[in-house]
């Protein structure tokens, strides 16, 4: 492709996770995240994480879509970030999370991966 104007911005604009129990991701992710969390903002089909960062979090359970067949993840489908990947590291863990990599360092990038409640897998890294 040649290098022409596009009206795609060059950004990652959401992520979407396909989850099973809406309410309960809702709560895991936001409880992960360290966010404010209420029950009763949460309402069928999506859930919008409120992430600070300018590309959005959703969790989708698809109620509207019954001919979905819902499969989690078992790549990566993105990562979080944290300044000090051993204390996040710690936080995963003394949460019950459960690892499905453990740290791997690669110079002064270091990162590992872990389960949501649904199987799908993330990663978080400091860079």
């Amino acid at each position: 492709m040649n290098s022409i104007a596009s009206p795609i911005a060059g950004k990652v604009n959401n992520v979407f996770i396909h989850v099973k129990d809406l309410k309960k991701s809702a709560q895991w992710y936001s409880s992960l995240l360290g966010l404010p969390f209420n029950m009763d903002d949460v309402e069928s089909p999506v859930y919008n994480i409120p992430v600070t960062s300018q590309t959005g979090l959703t969790l989708d359970d698809h109620t509207f879509d019954p001919s979905f067949k819902w499969t989690p993840s078992g790549h990566v489908l993105f990562n979080f970030f944290a300044q000090d990947i051993d204390e996040a590291y710690k936080f995963v863990k003394d949460h019950g999370i459960t690892i499905v990599k453990e740290v791997e360092r690669i110079g002064d990038f270091a990162y590992f991966n872990f389960q949501d409640p649904d199987g799908n897998v993330l990663m978080i890294c400091n860079c």
